[in-house]
């Protein structure tokens, strides 16, 4: 949002862990806050009072809706955080609302309902799934997007990239500096990449890009790979490809058995910078503060969390070229 020009004026989340970042690259206040718990007048007046027009962004928890999640969704109190988003925005009134999700939330009650909430408050509505790499990202994600208005018809932009012009994982990460397992880039504290037992190095340098499980001697299988329930899951300990689009990055990227997150080359999985470059944060983006820890699970889920930042930027150019249309 911030590249594509808007004045960002403050952003929530329960997890304190996005205070850093957020504001350090952002430049906003950040609160720390289940939005469960928000009041409309609290969410307000974070506006600044100069009459310039609002926009609400925001993003319920994926994972009820995924298709990675095998919970029990009708029960998953995170459902709830919805139809709140949807209460603020009637009380609040904003120009322009957006939101980004799973694919899956389509199949739910619960958007129909959102859906219907915008309709009821007066807002033009247009959502879609986006395929991620046609906007640029180097990554199969597929995502929805959601934007509403209540000055005019709005749409997304059409995509920036045709297939022959897909950014490839060789295009993101390429030039990064080789490491080994386990080991850290002085330079770069993010260019971070976990460690591997004797077992899972045994099955890496067995890994080709592009391959699976199966092509390994059968010796190094995990256990649950024998059973029919497992055998559908052959993108675990997988190698990315060169010359491709990377899988979804989830928030455990950084772990060779968690998909196929093997770095082409070298005997490891991709590095926490990797990642980041892969969801096309800028190079320099910091996520911890210099000279503190970095932890794998904290900062793997801030980047895993996120949405891709060319995608946000293509959501926020479509919403300051549909602001100066109709507001001048």
């Amino acid at each position: 949002m911030k590249q594509s020009g808007i004045r960002i004026c403050a952003g929530i989340d329960i997890d304190s862990a996005c205070k850093y970042p957020f504001e350090a690259n952002v430049g906003a206040t950040f609160y720390r806050a289940d939005a469960a718990d928000l009041t409309p007048q609290f969410v307000e007046s974070l506006f600044p009072n100069d009459g310039s027009p609002k926009v609400l962004a925001g993003c319920a928890p994926c994972q009820p809706f995924s298709s990675y999640s095998h919970t029990n969704q009708q029960g998953d109190n995170r459902w709830r955080l919805l139809s709140k988003f949807g209460d603020l925005v009637k009380y609040i009134l904003p120009e322009v609302v957006t939101m980004e999700n799973v694919p899956g939330l389509v199949r739910h009650k619960v958007f129909e309902e959102y859906v219907q909430t915008l309709k009821d408050a007066g807002y033009q509505r247009e959502y879609k799934i986006v395929r991620c790499v046609e906007y640029g990202v180097p990554q199969t994600r597929k995502r929805l997007v959601l934007l509403a208005s209540r000055i005019g018809k709005i749409k997304l932009g059409p995509p920036t990239h045709v297939e022959s012009e897909y950014v490839t994982v060789e295009d993101t990460i390429r030039s990064m500096k080789s490491i080994k397992a386990g080991e850290s880039l002085a330079t770069d504290a993010l260019h971070k990449a976990s460690s591997l037992s004797e077992t899972n190095m045994k099955r890496m340098k067995n890994s080709s890009p592009g391959g699976t499980w199966m092509d390994w001697d059968t010796r190094l299988r995990v256990a649950c790979h024998a059973r029919e329930t497992g055998r559908s899951y052959s993108s675990i300990y997988g190698r990315m490809e060169w010359d491709k689009p990377a899988p979804t990055i989830t928030t455990q990227f950084y772990g060779f058995g968690s998909g196929r997150f093997g770095h082409p080359e070298q005997d490891r999985a991709i590095s926490l910078r990797e990642g980041a470059l892969l969801q096309t944060f800028p190079p320099s983006y910091s996520f911890v503060p210099d000279g503190e820890d970095v932890y794998m699970k904290r900062v793997g889920r801030l980047i895993g969390n996120a949405v891709p930042v060319k995608l946000g930027a293509a959501i926020g150019r479509c919403i300051a070229q549909h602001v100066r249309r109709h507001n001048g």
